[in-house]
């Protein structure tokens, strides 16, 4: 179809048998402006029996090669796939005016050789990567709304970037130390394949540390942050682990302030940022409750929870200072299958097609 503006769109799904895959199955098959899902599996399994929750939707897998086959009949396709695969197939459909929207990391790069290093293959596709829109939509929607290929960011890097950008915006951040950033994802965020450390038994009740000689998210946050504020470049220490939760992002980031300030300041300076409530970015909410508490009273309520925003494309951010040491500390929470990955990429889909840019997003956290 190759609509540019549509009401009905034809969607392909290539790696449709994982978490993001049947996230994004799950999430446009809500979506009033999405009329066929073609999900692609290199097996032949019932979709049902793969995603048992969307039982009665039907869906059925079927061969990528076929999907290709179909290029000329879709709108847009999803890259639901491991690094490596997209950039070997976006071509194909790119070349027949189908929009493409990737959440693996094959397009999030300019600099081929930092991709190389960080995923250890060589780039088959790199005339396409000055081209590619990073896609965190709130900070990027000018570039998204004319791209034909969008590089869905990190769930991750798109917390770490939301949490962020303010400060960074305002200059308020000392750039001489590495950004501190610690985060503890769902176990959803290992994907599918079967592992014994992250069984219900092993992680119940634990928590496991992981790449902490340098997560993969730490490049493409430098890279986007240190383009948006040009100079000096961003630094950024990141420490992540799995929590014994199966859906989420918990993000705490410190950074170093170049003057005093105080949390009062730091609330207006993200509130301006993305407006109060929805009056602004409609994804991004602000928790501006004050504390009423003395030094040191544990008021859990003025920081965001993780539980307040699974099962929706929203990030809740909350900020604080420590003025003895001069530190402003932020703490986002998203969740990892929607915000952080096929939720964003419907965003950014509605944003390709000049569609509501909440349209089948509109859902609140469980």
């Amino acid at each position: 179809m190759n609509n540019s503006t549509a009401d009905k769109l034809t969607v392909g799904v290539i790696g449709g048998t994982g978490y993001t895959g049947g996230e994004l199955c799950r999430l446009l098959l809500g979506h009033p402006a999405v009329e066929v899902i073609l999900p692609t599996s290199r097996e032949p399994r019932p979709f049902a029996r793969t995603h048992p929750n969307l039982r009665g939707s039907g869906l059925e897998f079927r061969p990528v090669e076929r999907l290709e086959e179909q290029a000329v009949e879709l709108d847009v396709v999803f890259f639901c796939t491991p690094s490596g695969e997209a950039m070997n197939r976006a071509g194909h459909f790119l070349d027949r005016g189908v929009r493409v929207v990737d959440l693996s990391a094959d397009f999030r790069f300019r600099d081929v050789d930092l991709y190389q290093r960080i995923y250890g293959r060589e780039h088959t596709a790199a005339h396409l990567l000055p081209e590619a829109a990073y896609g965190v939509t709130e900070l990027n929607r000018d570039r998204v709304r004319d791209a034909r290929l969008i590089a869905n960011p990190g769930c991750y890097a798109i917390t770490a970037i939301l949490a962020l950008t303010p400060l960074l915006n305002g200059g308020f951040v000392d750039l001489t130390s590495p950004l501190s950033i610690h985060a503890t994802n769902g176990t959803t965020g290992a994907g599918t394949t079967p592992k014994k450390a992250i069984m219900h038994a092993e992680v119940a009740e634990s928590m496991l540390a992981y790449s902490l000689e340098g997560h993969r998210h730490g490049p493409e946050l430098e890279a986007f942050l240190s383009n948006a504020i040009q100079d000096p470049p961003v630094r950024v220490d990141i420490n992540t682990a799995h929590g014994n939760f199966a859906r989420g992002i918990h993000l705490q980031a410190n950074a170093g302030l170049r003057q005093r300030l105080d949390r009062d300041q730091l609330l207006e300076t993200f509130t301006a940022a993305y407006g109060p409530g929805h009056e602004g970015e409609h994804f991004v909410l602000v928790n501006d409750v004050p504390k009423q508490g003395g030094v040191n009273e544990k008021e859990y309520d003025v920081y965001p929870s993780l539980g307040h925003v699974v099962g929706s494309n929203f990030c809740h951010l909350g900020v604080d200072v420590d003025r003895a040491r001069g530190i402003a500390k932020v703490v986002a929470v998203t969740d990892n299958l929607v915000k952080g990955a096929a939720g964003s990429a419907i965003q950014n889909m509605n944003v390709l097609f000049g569609l509501d840019e909440t349209l089948g997003l509109r859902t609140y956290a469980l």
